[in-house]
């Protein structure tokens, strides 16, 4: 319901004659409190706790692109210690990519056995 909508039920009847003006509030889906996208600043960390598991693997693949594209010379993947599902998914990942240089365990002030670091590498300038 609209808030021209609204105002017409609380103080007037639906055939009320009064004229509302266009409302932008109309447009707007009452169950999305963020009706604008939120854009995030792109970093050389991806913290994975938030991501669903079934969506790790293209996020992960996603985010190595990007930092790749922004020449990004090192990265860190938090993926939480849990039973290390997610630091296998990432490693196999890492693994597969031929412009991962290589990788390891973060050191322990970075997250230690919990965050994977990898070092990219670019292809020669012509």
């Amino acid at each position: 319901m609209g808030l021209r909508d609204w105002i017409k039920r609380a103080f007037g009847s639906a055939d009320d004659s009064r004229d509302f003006p266009d409302d932008p509030e109309d447009d707007l889906d009452p169950y999305n409190p963020f009706p604008e996208p939120v854009v995030i600043e792109f970093t050389d960390v991806l913290d994975l706790h938030h991501i669903p598991p079934k969506q790790v693997k293209a996020v992960v693949e996603e985010f190595l692109t990007h930092a790749q594209a922004k020449q990004y010379r090192y990265v860190r993947i938090i993926h939480g210690k849990g039973i290390s599902v997610q630091r296998k998914i990432v490693r196999s990942i890492l693994s597969e990519k031929p412009f991962v240089a290589k990788y390891s365990d973060a050191p322990p002030e970075a997250g230690g056995w919990g965050a994977t670091v990898a070092e990219l590498r670019f292809p020669p300038e012509a």
